[in-house]
């Protein structure tokens, strides 16, 4: 059973960070190859944002800062085939479905080889331009396991504990009786 990647949006932020955010499900491969023939060196913003770590979302051709591994059926993995090779002739000027099939699917046995470590891991890529060469490295994840990210603030529950309703914020700050105008 083949595996592939999804997209996952784990917050909105891929909606602030892409020019065009891929939706989440969507299947997913890595999309270096939209930036091939560009002098990458001159994106600015949201497209530079895209080419150092996004991947591409094939329906939507919109971005992705991580996928999600999943097992898929051989005929998903056809589809998806089919369905990149389309968008290589409606959006990046192949001449026609024959030549674009191959590139397609080229492209998406490279995202099953970065779904090798099998369902459930986080994927999310980095590229750099090194000696005039776009360089990718990828990155794995296995949620939950990461404990460096752990949350930040976690609430608890004390019982027999009536919540303080007055917040003095001023007075926390130590600015009480301290002109601030």
């Amino acid at each position: 059973m083949p595996k592939l990647l999804r997209t996952i949006r784990l917050d909105p932020s891929d909606a602030f960070v892409f020019t065009r955010a891929a939706e989440p499900g969507e299947w997913a491969v890595p999309g270096t190859f939209l930036f091939w023939e560009q002098p990458v060196d001159g994106l600015l913003g949201k497209e530079r944002s895209a080419f150092r770590s996004g991947l591409l979302g094939v329906e939507s051709f919109g971005w992705s800062t991580l996928a999600t591994i999943v097992e898929a059926t051989d005929l998903e993995r056809s589809l998806l085939v089919r369905q990149l090779a389309e968008q290589l002739v409606a959006r990046c000027g192949a001449p026609d479905l024959a030549a674009a099939l191959p590139a397609a699917e080229s492209e998406v046995a490279y995202a099953e080889e970065l779904a090798a470590p099998g369902p459930g891991v986080l994927v999310a890529i980095h590229r750099v331009v090194e000696d005039g060469e776009i360089v990718e490295r990828f990155r794995t994840l296995l949620p939950g396991t990461d404990e460096r990210h752990s949350r930040a603030f976690s609430f608890m529950e004390v019982p027999d504990e009536a919540p303080d309703e007055q917040l003095d914020l001023a007075g926390m700050a130590g600015l009480k009786g301290t002109d601030r105008t």
